[in-house]
């Protein structure tokens, strides 16, 4: 494993596959391939199939949102935007306004009162 430059991002996580990657003496390659994927769950088919598979999670409440990752940058979020949102939008499961113009209102929050102003 070559030395790595030192970096203020994700310090611990890399020092933790350095180590692993010098106690087995792994080669780049080898640590990539251990490490290098993605273990989550993947969704892969039509706009349909991986809109009924988000329905049928929510539905069955496995989960209450999502974490989506694409395997390509822009051209993933994009096709995901043109292709999934839509259907999602026509089964009532993804919003098709906001209910604001801040995070707080998209959540329904309610504004805390300004401590400073009375």
């Amino acid at each position: 494993m070559p030395e790595i430059p030192e970096s203020n991002q994700s310090k611990s996580a890399q020092a933790t596959l350095l180590a692993l990657a010098r106690r087995d003496n792994l080669t780049v390659r080898q640590l990539a391939t251990l490490v290098g994927g993605y273990a989550g769950l993947q969704m892969v088919g039509t706009p349909v199939e991986i809109a009924d598979t988000m329905q049928a999670w929510l539905e069955t409440e496995a989960c209450d949102g999502f974490n989506i990752m694409f395997p390509t940058v822009p051209a993933g979020l994009d096709d995901f935007a043109a292709l999934v949102v839509p259907e999602l939008q026509r089964r009532e499961l993804y919003r098709r306004e906001y209910e604001g113009t801040t995070l707080r209102d998209h959540l329904g929050l309610v504004r805390p009162a300004n401590r400073f102003f009375k």
